[in-house]
């Protein structure tokens, strides 16, 4: 079985920095994409950002040149640097993983999407 889990969340003022991480374990060959969703009270869960394993990345237009994703394929880690954190960016964020690749019971299974269980970051005006 394949499990994420996220660390990094928390309180931080607006202008302040954050870093979450999120690392996929159980036995697995490989996984497409990596990525952060987030979701507000009240309103629908919404990408953040994504990375694949060949290196393109994509962010949502409200935290281009605030955030930063990144992977570390190796450790089937993935980052996101929150800078200049804004009150709206409230919300808890998950993190999913794509196309997961995975050995099981001798061969090699296939996944479409793993969520991690999310973490809370909460920017104060």
């Amino acid at each position: 079985q394949v499990q994420l889990r996220e660390f990094g969340g928390g309180l931080v003022q607006a202008g302040g920095s954050l870093r979450l991480s999120c690392a996929a374990s159980g036995t697995i060959f490989s996984i497409n994409a990596m990525g952060w969703y987030r979701q507000a009270p009240g309103k629908q869960r919404e990408l953040v950002a994504i990375a694949f394993t060949g290196g393109s990345t994509t962010y949502t237009d409200s935290v281009k040149g605030r955030f930063t994703i990144s992977r570390d394929n190796a450790k089937n880690t993935v980052y996101l640097q929150m800078n200049s954190l804004k009150p709206e960016d409230t919300a808890v964020y998950y993190c999913k993983a794509d196309g997961v690749r995975y050995y099981s019971g001798g061969g090699l299974m296939t996944t479409i999407e793993h969520w991690g269980q999310g973490t809370q970051v909460t920017v104060s005006s």
